[in-house]
């Protein structure tokens, strides 16, 4: 499977890429067969004025809940990741939103996602729109939610 690793909003004002390895963490963890349980996990980067580099999506822990049709991360081993790379990095590095599958080709959030994603954008400290990401068996959803809840979908860049 290969999906798209740069993505734009319509006006291209926010442009966003996927480094190789978040898209091969994507990739890896596909619900292909119909006992596949979602994964999900954090995605980590880079902010460059409206523009974003996502440098790692972390892959999920052993205290994760992971079923068919849900995927509940805990903060174990995930923050300890974010924490590390914010450390490293000095700052540069920083939490920018969530990913997880879901078993459909096409994927859409749920009723669920988007009350998740307005929760997360709400308890941001800086202030910017929680990057949320669905993979699904052949397409990638991509948005960024503000607090409000629904926000600028993004759609991929050749």
């Amino acid at each position: 499977m290969q999906f798209m690793s740069s993505w734009a909003t319509d006006d291209r004002r926010t442009l966003l890429h996927f480094s190789d390895s978040s898209m091969e963490t994507f990739c890896q963890h596909i619900q292909i067969r119909d006992v596949d349980c979602e994964a999900g996990g954090l995605l980590l980067g880079s902010v460059h004025g409206t523009h974003m580099l996502i440098e790692q999506a972390t892959v999920p822990t052993a205290w994760d809940k992971r079923f068919r049709y849900l995927f509940e991360r805990m903060p174990f081993g995930h923050e300890a990741i974010a924490q590390s790379r914010w450390t490293t990095s000095q700052g540069t590095v920083r939490y920018l939103g969530e990913w997880h599958t879901h078993p459909e080709d096409h994927p859409h959030p749920s009723g669920l996602d988007r009350t998740e994603w307005k929760r997360l954008s709400t308890k941001r400290r800086d202030k910017r729109p929680t990057l949320a990401v669905i993979v699904g068996r052949k397409s990638l959803y991509v948005e960024l939610v503000p607090n409000s809840g629904h926000g600028l979908v993004l759609t991929p860049v050749e």
